[in-house]
This record gives structure tokens, C-alpha cells and sequence, in this order.
């Protein structure tokens, strides 16, 4: 898996890069990395695993951090960042005073600004249902992100793998999922991200315009009020002359 999500980076061949592995545990994602010739540096939250990957000597500099506190680094300073089995965790609230939306949001735009402007981070996730899905990519695209969610084997059970891939600089194609047969299996949510932007700060329609409009009449429907049928002109712009 670490290797699939090195793969979904697209760091540059043959050039050394400076990558952050978030959830380390014992430094085995950073055993791919060194053989990749690249930089690294882990975060993880249980000082335990950190030992382990002491006592396995790995090359990469090791931080004991909670990811939902956010990422202490400085802005531009890392290539890429992967992680793997580890972002589905801040879904939970393990404390009383955990949120998961608030830490979510955290994490993903400190994440954000410590990344250069034209990298990327992959995370190879186990979500337990659509809504969580919807969770972690809406609190990754209000913090800035591109991207989506791509899953490799979508028919089978146990080779079933989903990464969610974040791009910095800008909208560009998710890469093409494995085990298909030709086929998409990836989900982009930038689209939704900008559709989003065109709403109220508060994920409303604007008022007055064609989508206001329809909603308001549907809650009339639902309410039992005589509405007019919606037609091509409903919500059209007047342009107060005749």
C-alpha cells in the first residue's frame, strides 16, 4: 500500500524528495521511501510504535504528534506526504472534547500550507460508510484541496483499497485506478468544491437564483401548498424591458 501511494504522489523520477509520512507507526512506509531515495519525516501519535521504528533504526526523523492538533511545520517545507491507515481515526472522537469536523479541518489545512505549491498528499484509508467519505473530503476541499477519492479493485472484497489523493495546485485528473478493466473508479470532488464557492458561506443557495427558487418550491410540495410546475423558465434572469 505504501508503495501504491507513492505511486499516486507523482513525485518527480530520479530526484530526491522531501515527504512526510503521517500515522508512521513503526517506519515501515518509510523503509519505501528510503528505497525510493527520498527524505522523510513521520509523525504518529503512539510513542510506542515510535520506539519500535527507533529500534529499527530508520532513516527518517521521527515527531510524536496528534494529526488532529495539525501539523507543526513550516509553510512549503515538504515535497508530498502519504499516509497510510491512519486517516479514518480522526472520524472518531476518543475525548470528550474531540471533533471530528474541527479536527479534520485542522489537520487538513496545516497540512496544506506545509506542502509546496505544487505537491500532493495520498492517504490509503478504511472509511466505514459513504458519509464518512463525504466527511473527510468536504473538511479537505473547504481547507484548500483538489481532488478525490480513488479506489483500486472496487469489485473485489479483500483487494478493495481506497486512497483519497489531494492536490495543491490546482484541478488536475485523478489517476486511473487499479483492477477496472477500463472502467473509472474514481471519484473527484473538486466540482462539488466549487459549486460550493458559488453558495452562501453557510452551503445555501443564493437567494433568488434558479436553484433557491426550485428548493423553495419543493418545500412547498412537501408542505401539501399548490405550486407551479417547474419549466424551463423557472428562475430565468428578466431583463426588465419587454
Amino acid at each position: 500500500m505504501s508503495e501504491r501511494a507513492l505511486e499516486l504522489l507523482t513525485l518527480p523520477e530520479d530526484e530526491p524528495c522531501y515527504v512526510l509520512d503521517i500515522g508512521c507507526g513503526s517506519g515501515l512506509s518509510g523503509s519505501v521511501l528510503d528505497e525510493q531515495g527520498h527524505f522523510w519525516v513521520g509523525v504518529d501519535i503512539s510513542s510506542a510504535m515510535l520506539d519500535v521504528a527507533q529500534d529499527r533504526e530508520v532513516e527518517g526523523d521521527l515527531i510524536l504528534g496528534d494529526m488532529g492538533e495539525g501539523m507543526p511545520f513550516r509553510a512549503g517545507t515538504f515535497d508530498g506526504a502519504i499516509s497510510i491507515s491512519a486517516l479514518q481515526w480522526l472520524c472518531n472522537a476518543d475525548k470528550t472534547h474531540h471533533n471530528p469536523v474541527k479536527r479534520l479541518y485542522k489537520f487538513f489545512s496545516t497540512l496544506n500550507a506545509c506542502l509546496s505549491r505544487t505537491g500532493r498528499a495520498v492517504f490509503q484509508f478504511y472509511p466505514e460508510n459513504s458519509n464518512q467519505v463525504e466527511l473527510i473530503t468536504s473538511q479537505a476541499m473547504k481547507a484548500g484541496f483538489y481532488g478525490g477519492v480513488v479506489v483500486d479493485y472496487p469489485n473485489s472484497t479483500k483487494a478493495k483499497k481506497f486512497f483519497l489523493v489531494l492536490m495543491t495546485g490546482g484541478n488536475m485528473p485523478l489517476p486511473k485506478a487499479l483492477g477496472t478493466d477500463g472502467e473509472s473508479s474514481s471519484v473527484a470532488y473538486s466540482k462539488k468544491r466549487e459549486l460550493d464557492r458559488a453558495r452562501g458561506s453557510k452551503g445555501k443557495s443564493l437567494k433568488n437564483s434558479r436553484e433557491w427558487i426550485l428548493e423553495k418550491k419543493e418545500r412547498r410540495r412537501r408542505q401539501g401548498r399548490n405550486t407551479r410546475a417547474d419549466t424551463k423558465y423557472t428562475g430565468r434572469k428578466r431583463s426588465g424591458r419587454f
